[in-house]
């Protein structure tokens, strides 16, 4: 079983630069703002020979019962809970702070060990500071700095006298090298959508559990959050994203770091699940973000959310497929699902939808039957003439699939009009089940 180890404190120690730095990687979003991790995020932790999960979480504050601070602790403590080692962060610049003395007491009542890490403390500013964390009462402060990397060696010191990982297990001999190509591991599985359409609470509804903080507040979710999962077995990684708004609305450093981290979220993923909101149907950002899941070349599925406040459910189901049908032609089939991330509905549907598509992004078509295909739809509609020579299709290979990609040899390739490539991609599509990639 993977060691579990969260990293604590008061907003604005440096708890997400750690984070990045013990993972390799610029993962969390870092700002001088505090309160800017909000959720949860996990990554895998390597520092010298020990690897573990890492969980990066929100500033733990006092908060009135109910408010979006209140939620962020909670989800603090839950990470606490499922921890088998704590790293409580505080500011040797800043000393000792009472909201620092208050958890320190929370921290020595838990049932994991906790490390007292004097985080900042690099020259003479922080030396102070670290010394006071003596009367925290959890033991030696060890002195660090995340941003510089400074003190790594004596956390790796203090967390290996605590834990240690088994070696790993040797690969056995026998088995190929090259891992099967329908081995492919998790689904890498992203949620996007504007602010406030309910794609936290999705990702909640569907992992069944209050992973992610949600609430009526626009704008809750900033990083982009991974999350391993399972649908009748098959293994998926769900990516909670923040919303997109229209670029001349996004405003101030954090948002744009936001915005960045879903783009990137979208690059990674194989399958992205666009979140609307029913009752206001698809507008032109939704179809802003719809053209660049497919100019990135991913796998698409438009889930309509809040289907349950619809009245007349027909007419809107058939309003927002006519929408689809005229605005996003080139995704021609594109799966679209309504459903109640609040109540449950069709979440099946949906999930059932996801794998579909994600088989027809996948899809690889046999040359020889691509050739006899190509035979036939120029027979039925042959290419035009260009100045009195007709255009001669000679040859088609898909060149590769993730999405399926395909090369058309030609004569005077450059002069086939727009509309046949469009006649040659659609009968593809029909052809050989290639719908909504």
């Amino acid at each position: 079983m993977a060691l579990t180890v969260a990293i604590v404190g008061r907003p604005n120690v440096g708890k997400s630069t750690l984070f990045n730095r013990l993972i390799g990687k610029r993962l969390a979003l870092v700002d001088d703002t505090p309160g800017v991790t909000r959720d949860r995020r996990e990554g895998r932790g390597r520092l010298g020979g020990l690897e573990f999960t890492l969980f990066d979480t929100a500033g733990l504050e006092e908060a009135k019962a109910g408010s979006l601070s209140a939620r962020m602790t909670e989800q603090t403590r839950r990470a606490i809970a499922e921890a088998d080692l704590v790293l409580f962060l505080i500011d040797a610049r800043a000393g000792v702070t009472p909201q620092d003395e208050h958890f320190a007491r929370l921290l020595r009542r838990g049932r994991a060990p906790v490390l007292l890490v004097a985080n900042k403390s690099e020259g003479r500013a922080g030396t102070a500071g670290a010394a006071e964390a003596y009367r925290l009462g959890l033991g030696e402060p060890i002195a660090i700095s995340a941003e510089h990397g400074e003190g790594l060696s004596d956390l790796y010191d203090r967390m290996a006298a605590l834990i240690s990982t088994p070696p790993p297990a040797e690969a056995d001999e026998q088995e190929s090298e090259e891992e099967p190509e329908a081995d492919r591991g998790p689904l890498q599985l992203a949620i996007v959508g504007r602010p406030n359409v309910g794609k936290s609470t999705l990702v909640n509804r569907l992992i069944g559990e209050e992973r992610l903080l949600t609430g009526p507040e626009a704008g809750i979710t900033r990083d982009a959050i991974a999350v391993d999962w399972e649908w009748q077995g098959r293994p998926l990684r769900l990516v909670d994203t923040a919303g997109l708004r229209r670029r001349s609305k996004v405003e101030g450093k954090l948002e744009k770091l936001s915005a960045a981290d879903t783009l990137r979220a979208i690059r990674f993923a194989e399958v992205v699940v666009l979140v609307l909101d029913a009752e206001q149907g698809l507008e032109k950002q939704d179809l802003t973000i719809a053209r660049l899941v497919e100019e990135e070349g991913r796998a698409l599925v438009i889930a309509a959310n809040k289907w349950d406040a619809i009245a007349d459910k027909n007419a809107a189901k058939r309003q927002l497929r006519d929408r689809v049908e005229t605005s996003l032609p080139q995704v021609k089939g594109l799966p679209v699902v309504t459903l109640s991330a609040l109540t449950g509905r069709n979440l099946d549907e949906l999930m059932t939808a996801v794998f579909q598509v994600y088989e027809a992004w996948n899809r690889r078509v046999p040359t020889a039957q691509l050739n006899r295909w190509l035979e036939e739809a120029t027979s039925a509609h042959p290419p035009p003439a260009v100045s009195g020579r007709r255009i001669r299709l000679r040859y088609m290979t898909q060149v590769k699939a993730r999405p399926p990609s395909f090369a058309l040899f030609a004569s005077r390739a450059e002069e086939l009009p727009e509309s046949y490539l469009r006649y040659l991609v659609n009968g593809i599509r029909e052809a050989f089940d290639i719908q909504g990639v």
